[in-house]
């Protein structure tokens, strides 16, 4: 049974997907401590949650059963993914549920804001009738500056060309082609988009490269009377210097749903000249708890049940049929890695793959991270596993390259790697038979036909008679049994140098393998250690 911890209010549907899972065990529990979410997590492979709980690096360091975090939302930075990362832990989030109704809230508020409806509905509940004061300005024919064209981001500039406004974009990942076919004027640089608008919306993730985006020094490069909608995230829109801007004038209006603290004890924003606040509502419609909801459901039971990875935030996207399918490579890449990591001498300095065959079309970075994994396997007391490898390899300052070409060779598919380190190189490739067999296919400059599971007895020497059956022999004597046994020479004659390599059953006491390496055509013997044949990856089980 897979257990999903759930800390925050999650929608009856979202619930009843889980619930109904045979696989899966359901644990809701809310309102907890960071301490007990902390030994909550224990017992747990997966945690969704929305805004409420707060994933901090205190709280996901130790954590070896949980496997994925899901955040029924689209913003994660309630979730330290960092440390997440380095903990082997995926983060998804749900970025399609709440779509529609946070462009919604923010299209609501900006009309508010226009036509001055936050202070037209006050002053009617006191008793008053002040019209002449209230006069608003339409949104036709104004501009709009929207600031982030993710999924939400483009919602709203399709709603505000709807209402016949000219829209105009940034997006630093977002071509000026690709916005055209979305009539969006894109600008390169914020500096640059804030003194074209009426309107201004941001919707981008609170990073440290957003935090304090629309500040005092852009405002004051705005045109009088822009009005500032904030429907993302708190922090994004400097709270003081909104506050400036609207008692000074600069700024006609403002709207914000969400804020840096909330809700928020310093209401100097609040309380600000024409200064719209409604209470982080843009996803809080029924539709959209229950999409979410929905959302991750599916998310967290079919990356437990089908190793599928969606919404990954800090990992490549595969579906479950992609996984399926690279499963025996993922777990090839990993054995080559552990196979390497005992084989080596001396520090990391760097790593190079190469892909060749049909590997060479799957989504080798998962190989790789995979392969990462397996080397680095014995230098951390950390589970490393295929999140977390590449981040710990480049903290050690190992660089891990790639290389592909879909032209087979001998074999149909290949993957081969080289570690240089302080004392040399050493290499290895291996390759796949049907969907289960994996082989070593070549050790350094030797070709062979090895398996790689279970102990490997591997002894370089001369190609000369009767060494096999001496090494046979003294195997035999400490009743160790040979499974397999793959040899490699480096010319199609006797007499020059070879390798062998052994698949034998059980422990290899120390004293036969000094035996062994008495025998003067034995150059060097080393025992690594793989794991049994059908033994599955734990991030694949």
């Amino acid at each position: 049974m897979y257990r999903v911890l759930i800390t925050d209010n999650l929608s009856p549907a979202g619930l009843k997907i889980l619930e109904d899972n045979p696989e899966i065990e359901v644990d809701v529990r809310s309102g907890l401590s960071p301490e007990e979410v902390r030994e909550a997590l224990k017992s747990a492979d997966g945690i969704i949650i929305r805004s409420a709980t707060k994933l901090t690096e205190e709280i996901l360091q130790g954590q070896p059963r949980l496997k994925a975090i899901v955040r029924a939302g689209v913003g994660v930075d309630n979730i330290d993914r960092v440390a997440a990362t380095r903990e082997g832990i995926i983060v998804m989030n749900t970025p399609a549920g709440n779509t529609t109704s946070t462009a919604e809230q923010t299209i609501a508020l900006m009309m508010a804001l226009a036509r001055n409806i936050g202070p037209a509905y006050a002053t009617m509940k006191e008793g008053k009738w002040e019209r002449k004061k209230l006069t608003g300005t339409q949104v036709a024919g104004k501009t709009l500056a929207v600031i982030g064209l993710g999924r939400i981001g483009l919602s709203v500039a399709q709603r505000a060309q709807g209402l016949e406004m000219k829209v105009i974009g940034y997006d630093p990942f977002m071509s000026a082609e690709r916005a055209a076919e979305y009539g969006i004027e894109l600008y390169k640089e914020v500096d640059e988009i804030v003194k074209h608008c009426d309107f201004l919306t941001v919707h981008t993730p609170l990073t440290d490269e957003t935090r304090d985006l629309i500040n005092a020094e852009r405002i004051a490069t705005m045109r009088p009377g822009v009005r500032i909608i904030n429907c993302a995230r708190g922090g994004i829109v400097n709270e003081d210097d909104l506050a400036d801007a609207l008692e000074s004038g600069k700024v006609a209006g403002a709207a914000c749903d969400v804020f840096t603290q909330e809700p928020p004890e310093n209401r100097r924003l609040i309380d600000a000249p024409n200064m719209l606040a409604t209470p982080h509502l843009g996803a809080s419609t029924d539709e959209a708890q229950e999409m979410v909801a929905l959302e991750a459901a599916e998310i967290i039971t079919d990356f437990l049940t089908k190793n599928e990875i969606r919404h990954a935030i800090n990992m490549i996207p595969v579906s479950g049929a992609e996984m399926a399918d690279l499963k025996p490579h993922i777990e090839l890449g990993h054995r080559l890695g552990l196979f390497l990591s005992q084989q080596t001498k001396g520090s990391l300095k760097n790593v190079q793959i190469q892909y060749r065959g049909e590997v060479a079309e799957k989504q080798t970075k998962l190989i790789t991270s995979s392969f990462a994994a397996g080397l680095l396997s014995h230098s951390f007391e950390a589970e490393i596993n295929i999140v977390n490898a590449t981040v710990f390899a480049k903290d050690r300052g190992i660089d891990i390259s790639e290389s592909k070409s879909t032209e087979a060779g001998t074999l149909s598919t290949m993957i081969s790697a080289t570690v240089e380190t302080e004392e040399g190189k050493f290499s290895a490739a291996g390759t796949i038979f049907g969907q289960d067999f994996l082989r070593l296919t070549k050790l350094d400059e030797f070709y062979l036909d090895g398996y790689l599971d279970g102990n490997l007895l591997i002894y370089r020497h001369h190609d000369v008679p009767g060494l096999i059956g001496y090494i046979g022999t003294v195997l035999g004597n400490h009743k160790v049994n040979i499974a397999h046994m793959a040899l490699g020479r480096l010319q199609n004659q006797p007499g020059g140098e070879a390798i062998a390599v052994l698949n034998v059953d059980g422990e290899v006491p120390e004293e036969a393998i000094a035996e062994v390496s008495s025998h003067k055509d034995v150059s060097c013997v080393k025992l690594i250690k793989m794991p049994p044949a059908t033994a599955p990856l734990s991030w694949l089980q």
